[in-house]
């Protein structure tokens, strides 16, 4: 869990309030683990959205393999993002996850992870990834992603998913 206290000690630089926030940021994360039911919650939240609103992407998924598991999202819903992001982009990430909850939605880390797949939705397309190819891919691009053009296409996804509801 050095993943998560790393970037608090850092922005924090005090152990013992670094600590704490560690353990309340450990609360709201602790049904990501193997005892919790999170992260399968996660992985059909991931599949529903993507069937909902990219059915030609979420068709290739299902013909390259059928990676609609979206297992290749683990370590993003893990580690909110951490690996995925430099530091500073970190800090924005966990910050708009954590008013998301106030604001806009609670599971706002869904629709970051769909908004890193959406914003390389013609790429995976393009290269009828399979799910080997689009997990290479994710790792290769760790650190390399465009955090606010991440965030606002995950903010523009909850709203468009607000508005399928609304409409209803």
């Amino acid at each position: 869990m050095c993943d998560l206290l790393a970037p608090l000690l850092v922005i924090l630089d005090d152990e013992v309030m670094a600590f704490s926030c560690f353990t309340e940021m450990m609360k709201r994360m602790n049904q990501n683990f193997p005892h919790g039911g999170a992260m399968d919650s996660h992985f059909a939240n991931m599949r529903s959205l993507i069937q909902i609103l990219d059915s030609e992407l979420f068709e290739l998924m299902q013909q390259n393999g059928d990676y609609t598991h979206f297992y290749f999202c683990y370590r993003w819903f893990l580690l909110d993002f951490k690996r995925e992001m430099v530091y500073d982009d970190v800090y924005s990430v966990w910050e708009t996850i954590w008013a998301a909850k106030y604001i806009s939605s609670e599971h706002f880390v869904l629709f970051i992870a769909l908004a890193l797949v959406e914003m390389y939705r013609d790429i995976i397309l393009e290269n009828n990834m399979d799910f080997t190819d689009i997990i290479k891919f994710f790792n290769e691009m760790a650190e390399r992603h465009n955090v606010p053009q991440v965030l606002m296409m995950a903010r523009d996804l909850v709203n468009k998913v607000q508005t399928l509801i609304e409409n209803k």
